[in-house]
């Protein structure tokens, strides 16, 4: 969201996930989640009609950061015991639904009687559990360089990128590896 055209975005059902953790640029110090109502237009931009509170929205920043760390274990770095306990927290507090169609066809969704914060983790999680089943979530990376962190889809053939992009975050990785050879 606030780095466009870094790369091109995450496959549906991952763009919400992939935006959530990109309302924060890092580097420039930019969060476009500063208020409920912020977090109440971000959901509504992607089709959530929701409302928030003040602990609703410190919740979903706490919550944005885990994911970002899951997405960067998608590229071999172990998440923290902290994030983990976090995700664990919201996570089971946002209860998902398997549905059968006519057909046989299985859909997991968000249970019916959720709302806030709880409805929109909802989301993200059956969201989630479509991209794991599809092959898809290993592939929602977060940028190897700590300043930047931004979460991108990794769409190499061999799915082992490092990096949102090399013009910037690879680029300055390959010249303090250099400078410090030399």
């Amino acid at each position: 969201m606030i780095q466009p055209g870094a790369r091109t975005p995450a496959p549906e059902p991952l763009v919400l996930v992939q935006d959530l953790a990109n309302t924060v640029d890092l580097e420039l110090e930019r969060d476009q989640l500063r208020s409920p109502a912020d977090l109440a237009s971000f959901a509504a931009e992607h089709g959530l009609r929701l409302t928030f509170n003040a602990d609703d929205l410190a919740e979903v920043l706490e919550f944005r950061e885990a994911v970002r760390d899951v997405c960067q274990a998608h590229a071999g770095v172990d998440v923290s015991a902290a994030s983990g306990a976090v995700l664990e927290r919201r996570l089971v507090r946002a209860p998902l639904w398997l549905t059968l169609g006519a057909d046989g066809s299985a859909v997991v969704q968000p249970a019916a009687d959720l709302s806030g914060l709880d409805a929109l983790v909802a989301r993200m999680a059956a969201d989630i559990a479509g991209a794991v089943v599809d092959g898809t979530w290993r592939r929602l990376k977060a940028c190897a360089a700590d300043t930047c962190r931004w979460v991108y889809y990794d769409r190499s053939p061999a799915g082992r990128s490092r990096w949102c992009t090399m013009a910037l975050c690879g680029s300055r990785n390959k010249m303090r590896q250099y400078r410090a050879r030399t």
